[in-house]
This record gives structure tokens, C-alpha cells and sequence, in this order.
């Protein structure tokens, strides 16, 4: 094992660039990976098509082991991003040849440039219609220069591929066999890492697992010396503190397997158990008196929430698990993996959890949810802070492409939220629009959005900075409607009701006094009665007894009810369900509320 050559890579780009595919189509050329089985192996990241984890993985060419680290695109998960370029030697720059670089190219470009990593450039899906592989690569390098990129990083070697069909060139009219090309110039450019097995041991954490039998695990990148199973080590926190534990178990990556090893060797990444209380960054090393490697620093959160027991009327009917306790012991293991969410415990009832984006915190819902867990959560708040006596909020910044007779509905809407255009380009018929935007008035846009384009737009976004709280943005334009009783929702009453605005159930639905059943398009807010039936009378009459016609409804999931939530009201999630509702159920407690 100590004889082969290791080299450590991670694989980085935009949502949707094809990152994953290619990791996929690399483990299975090179027998990693015999059967189907894809990085994005959690049960969300499969239904939804985006990784939200960063994964590891291993294969071997040319008697060389290539650790690799598939990392998620969306900014959301930039937490997992950040940590992962610490531990590896290179980035491969996946590029959609059409889109070419988007907004979270350019973040994860950024951390790259800055940790002095020289990245390879993977110009992806060239097979497509409207693929422009050379105007890609100029604006790649377009990036590294506004990157501030020097002149050895600049100089990036470049490889086209398909990752669907499992083919890379090194140029654009050589055959297309399979991804070996693209495994040579990983050979050819990233440097070997296990070079210092003589020194004393020196690793860093930079990613957490969790096992119910070995409890917290740490997946680390060893830099100098070797570790074996059973040692006694030395753990330097980031805050100076110092402990020391046994390790208990000892793991390396073969595929997306783990494989437990009696030692490992510098430059290979493991996994280690027998440490309760480790954490990202910390220095694992042999004794006290050797130097801590640089620490792991992560972005700060954007946005807040509330998360509440649930109180509604419906409350214990379909969860397993309701209570305070509960919920805190669930946050409290989340804290345990996911380093971009902070959650302040207080001392009622009440969590308030600061995570990175809408995304982040839904999806941190949704595995509650589908673990039998029940809660409410408020509105989410951007996090404003004060610098020398001034407010301070998050901005993003924005790329939007959208079909050209689309442009002009999106401008009105972004500049109405303090959103400034600070790019249009125009292709064909597709308009590319950059704009700077506060969080805040981004939070509940997107979809608006999809309603505006009709489907045909993409956005995406990433945090910029924190800058002058920008006053106050208008964004509501529709009230709620609110039902005044509970019961069986009636086709009769929704009939009538459909013609006030959107609905968000069908007939049929059970729902009680206080919870919020559609939006009205006047944006005023509207008490009405969805179980209201027709009045029987023996008198027939041909034009009151025709058929009822319901339009579909507008369903409700967890990232749209934390778009469509207002401020006075709780978004209830239920293993089975998702309903909106008041805070106050009654017409009479929100009157008070709105006085106080």
C-alpha cells in the first residue's frame, strides 16, 4: 500500500454541470464501482437530481490510487464545499459547455485560487445543441483572471468530455474511446501525495459521519507520518484546546466503500473512529508539542428561522416524534455533520436555526420529516447585523437565463425587491441577466419566478458579502385565505372559492379554523368557509345543478411553504403533510396580536 502513489482530487462546479455523471462514469471504467450504485446515494439527492453531500470515493489506474471527493453545486451546501479543497491537491473545474461559468463556478473557483490550487478545466457535455466548447474555455479564462489567478494557475490544462456517455479528449476532434485522457493529465499535473512517511504523524478532519455502534466518525486528510488502528493520538482544537483518545477503528476509501486497514499512509484520506468530540479542522498528530495545520473556516449563515412544537389542532395525529426534547436531540445530532447550520437552544420551547439558504434548511426538514418528526417553523429571517453603529444584510448575486420576452417581466420584479442590474447579455434568443440583490429580497422569489417565464427560466445565485441594510423591499402581492371552520373541505365551497385566488388543497381535505387554504389575488386577507355544502331543497332547476370543476390546486411542499409564508403565520410539517397556517387560529386573537 505504501508503494503506490496517491494522488488527492476534488471535483467542483455549478449545479447541474455534470460533476456526479462523470464521478460515476470514472469509478465504473476503472472497476470501481461494478454495479449502478451513484455517488448521490442518499434517497433526496436521488429524487431531486443534485448532490447535497460531499462524498468520497477511490479508484486505482495505472497503479495509482485517486482519492476523489464529489462536491455538492448548489450555493446552499457551500459549507461542504469549503472544508473538502483543504484536503486534496487539486480541483477538476467541471464547465457546461452552453451555460459555461455560472455563479457557484465562480464561488468555488474562488476558494480554490485562493488556497493556491491549479485547477484542471473539464469542459462537460459538448453533445449538446447549443455546446460552445471555445467560447467556454474563453470565458473560463475570463473568470481566472478576474479571479486574480497568477500566471501558473491560469495556464490550466483543459479536457473536453460528455460525462453521460463516459468519453474525454484532450482535444476536440480526438476520438472519443473512453476517460482515460482525462485520467492521464490527473496523473500528469497533480502532484503525489504521500511523500512524508518518515516525519510524525500530522492529519486534519474535514468532513463528519455519524455511526449508531461507533458514534461520531471523522473523515481526514493525512499529510504527514502514518496512523495505525488502536494508536493513542493527540487532538489540537481549533480554539487551542488539547485532548487525547484511542482510536478504535481505522477506514480507507476503496470505491465508495470503506475498508477497515490496520494503518494508513501520508497523503491517503481516512476515516477514523474513537474520538467523541472531534471536529472539522482539528489537528490530529502524534504529541503536543507539533504544530496545528491552518484552521478550516467556514462561511457564516444568511437566514433564521423558529422551529416550534407543534401546536395546531391536528397536532400528534401523524408524528412519532413531537416533543421538545426530541426535536432538541434531533438539532443537536444534525450540529454533529452539518457545519454550515448554528442552532441557538435557549431555554423554552422555541430553537432558532441559522442556516445558509432556503435550500439548506428544507432540505434539513424534509429528513425530519421522513424520519416521523413533527414541527413548526416561522418565516425565515435574513440575519441582519451591526458594524460601528450601521445595519449590515447578505447580498447575492444573481444569473438569470431566460428566453428574451421574459427579460423585461423579471427587471420590474428584481428592481421592485432593490435588485440592480449589473449585466444583460444577449444570445440568440436567450437573455443572460446578472444582478446584485439583498437575500432578502430574494427570499420567496423563485416561485414568482417559474410563473413568470413559464418553466423556461433558470436562476441561480451565490452569497456576495454583507453590505448596507438596503431599507424596507415590498414583496407581497397576494393576502391569504384562511378558513374560519374545521372540516372536510367541499367541492361546492372550492368551487366558489377557486374564483378569489390560488388554492393550495383539493376536496376531500380535512382542515381546521385558522389554517391558511389558498392566497386571494387582491392581497387582502380573507376568512372563508371551505366546508360549506349547497343547500338541499326538493326544487330542481337546469342551470343551478350543473357539474362542479375544480382547477388543480397548488400543492404545498416544504420549500414552497417557506416561500409563500408571511410573518404572522407557522408552516406545520407532519410526516404526512404540509399546511400553513395563522399563528393565532382566531379572528379575534389576531386582531389583539395586530394592536399589541
Amino acid at each position: 500500500m505504501n508503494n503506490t502513489e496517491i494522488r488527492n482530487i476534488a471535483i467542483i462546479a455549478h449545479v447541474d454541470h455534470g460533476k456526479t455523471t462523470l464521478t460515476d462514469a470514472l469509478m465504473k471504467q476503472t472497476g470501481a464501482n461494478a454495479g449502478d450504485v451513484s455517488m448521490d446515494s442518499n434517497a433526496l439527492e436521488q429524487e431531486r437530481g443534485i448532490t447535497i453531500y460531499a462524498k468520497n470515493t477511490s479508484i486505482r489506474y495505472k497503479d495509482t490510487k485517486i482519492n476523489i471527493v464529489d462536491t455538492p453545486g448548489h450555493a446552499d451546501f457551500g459549507s461542504e464545499v469549503e472544508r473538502v479543497l483543504r484536503s486534496i491537491d487539486c480541483v477538476l473545474l467541471v464547465v457546461d459547455a452552453q451555460e459555461g461559468p455560472m455563479p457557484q463556478t465562480r464561488f468555488v473557483l474562488k476558494k480554490s485560487l485562493e488556497l493556491g490550487l491549479k485547477p484542471i478545466v473539464v469542459i462537460n457535455k459538448i453533445d449538446k445543441p447549443a455546446a460552445n466548447p471555445a467560447k467556454a474555455h474563453d470565458e473560463v479564462l475570463e473568470l481566472f483572471l478576474d479571479l486574480g489567478a497568477n500566471d501558473e494557475q491560469c495556464n490550466f490544462p483543459t479536457v473536453y468530455a460528455i460525462g453521460r456517455e463516459g468519453v474525454a479528449m484532450k482535444g476536440l476532434n480526438d476520438p472519443r474511446v473512453d476517460l482515460s485522457p482525462l485520467l492521464d493529465v490527473v496523473l500528469e499535473h497533480v502532484p503525489v501525495a504521500n511523500t512524508k512517511d518518515d516525519v510524525p504523524l500530522r492529519a486534519q478532519a474535514f468532513n463528519l459521519a455519524y455511526d449508531n455502534f461507533l458514534g461520531r466518525m471523522a473523515v481526514c486528510r493525512m499529510y504527514e507520518g502514518t496512523i495505525k488502528d488502536g494508536q493513542t493520538v493527540t487532538v489540537k482544537k481549533q480554539s487551542g484546546e488539547v485532548k487525547t483518545g484511542r482510536l478504535t477503528k481505522l477506514y480507507t476509501f476503496e470505491g465508495i466503500a470503506k475498508k477497515e486497514v490496520a494503518e494508513a499512509h501520508s497523503g491517503d484520506i481516512m476515516m477514523i473512529a474513537g474520538i467523541p468530540d472531534i471536529y472539522i479542522g482539528d489537528t490530529i498528530c502524534f504529541d503536543v508539542s507539533q504544530e496545528s495545520l491552518p484552521s478550516i473556516n467556514v462561511d457564516e449563515p444568511t437566514i433564521a428561522l423558529d422551529f416550534i412544537v407543534n401546536d395546531s389542532p391536528f397536532a400528534g395525529k401523524e408524528g412519532k416524534f413531537v416533543t421538545t426534547r426530541q426535536i432538541r436531540d434531533r438539532l443537536e445530532k444534525e450540529l454533529e455533520i452539518n457545519v454550515g447550520l448554528k442552532v441557538d437552544f435557549g431555554n423554552n420551547d422555541t430553537f432558532k436555526v441559522y442556516g445558509r439558504g432556503e435550500l439548506h434548511i428544507g432540505i434539513l426538514l424534509e429528513n425530519m420529516r421522513r424520519e416521523g418528526f413533527e414541527m413548526q417553523v416561522s418565516q425565515p429571517q435574513v440575519i441582519i447585523r451591526e458594524v460601528n453603529g450601521k445595519k449590515e444584510e447578505p447580498y447575492e448575486e444573481v444569473t438569470i437565463d431566460v428566453p428574451n420576452e421574459f427579460s423585461g417581466a423579471i427587471i420590474e420584479k428584481l428592481g421592485k425587491r432593490k435588485g440592480i442590474m449589473s449585466n444583460m447579455k444577449q444570445d440568440g434568443n436567450q437573455t443572460r441577466l446578472t444582478f446584485e440583490i439583498p437575500t432578502r429580497g430574494l427570499l420567496g422569489y423563485r416561485n414568482q419566478f417559474v410563473i413568470d417565464t413559464k418553466g423556461e427560466g433558470i436562476m441561480s445565485s451565490r452569497f456576495v458579502e454583507f453590505r448596507d441594510y438596503a431599507g424596507m423591499i415590498e414583496k407581497r402581492e397576494v393576502g391569504s385565505m384562511i378558513s374560519m371552520e374545521a372540516g372536510k373541505t367541499l367541492a361546492f365551497a372550492l368551487d366558489n372559492l377557486q374564483q378569489r385566488g390560488t388554492l393550495y388543497l383539493g376536496a376531500g381535505t380535512e382542515v381546521y379554523a385558522g389554517q391558511v387554504i389558498g392566497n386571494t389575488s387582491k392581497g387582502d386577507e380573507m376568512e372563508v368557509n371551505p366546508t360549506k355544502g349547497k343547500q338541499l331543497t326538493n326544487m330542481r332547476a337546469s342551470g343551478s345543478d350543473g357539474t362542479t370543476y375544480l382547477t388543480p390546486f397548488y400543492e404545498v411542499d416544504i420549500e414552497r411553504g417557506l416561500e409563500l409564508i408571511q410573518d404572522d403565520e407557522y408552516l406545520e410539517i407532519t410526516p404526512k403533510s404540509v399546511r400553513l397556517r395563522k399563528k393565532f387560529l382566531t379572528n379575534s386573537d389576531r386582531a389583539k396580536a395586530r394592536k399589541k
